[in-house]
């Protein structure tokens, strides 16, 4: 099985990503566009793992906890790795301190199962599409570059969450389909 662990967020802000979408998309159709209703915010891939760990890895990461819910808000558009030769659209993070401080314990929960701790910094950001270099004039590119220039401080709204979920990514023709294994608090909740 395929999992990853990752935020979810309201209709609310998908429905605002839709309208995103919907303005920069004549501009570029040939991009491969992400669904808003499978948007996430990865916090760990984790890749391929045998089912008879989904049950330790949940164990492991119902151990990882926040003094404070974690707050969001979607704003901001930019690409990886840069505008002159763009791979990937994305929507920013901005995310109180504890996200990176969540994701680096994710980390951590995960080692000593054999899940490999990541090498690069964790870089909070919705994927809104991908670009095919062979796929890409220079005029298109300029032409979308152009597009998101005038959209950069886009605000796609703002939320709290109080879970995080080990998730499985079943890839099929259509796309991938996501199914929760596990909803795990952000804030341990007190001993009675």
């Amino acid at each position: 099985m395929r999992l990853f662990v990752a935020l979810d967020f309201p209709d609310s802000i998908r429905q605002s990503l839709r309208e995103l979408i919907a303005r920069l998309k004549p501009e570029f159709p040939n991009a491969k566009w992400v669904r808003p209703e499978a948007m996430h915010v990865t916090l760990k891939f984790i890749g391929e793992v045998e089912a008879g760990k989904l049950e330790p890895m949940g164990e492991a990461l119902s151990s990882v906890h926040r003094e404070q819910p974690i707050d969001l808000r979607f704003r901001g558009l930019g690409f990886f790795p840069n505008d002159r030769r763009p791979r990937v659209l994305w929507c920013g993070l901005e995310a109180s301190t504890d996200l990176a401080a969540l994701a680096a314990s994710i980390e951590q929960a995960l080692v000593p199962l054999g899940i490999a701790a990541e090498s690069r910094d964790f870089v909070p950001h919705l994927t809104l599409a991908r670009f095919d270099r062979e796929g890409c004039s220079r005029h298109q590119v300029e032409k979308l570059v152009r597009a998101v220039e005038q959209l950069k401080s886009y605000d796609a709204g703002e939320t709290r969450q109080t879970e995080f979920y080990l998730i499985e990514s079943i890839l099929k023709p259509s796309g991938a389909e996501y199914k929760r294994r596990r909803a795990l608090a952000i804030v341990k909740e007190p001993a009675k």
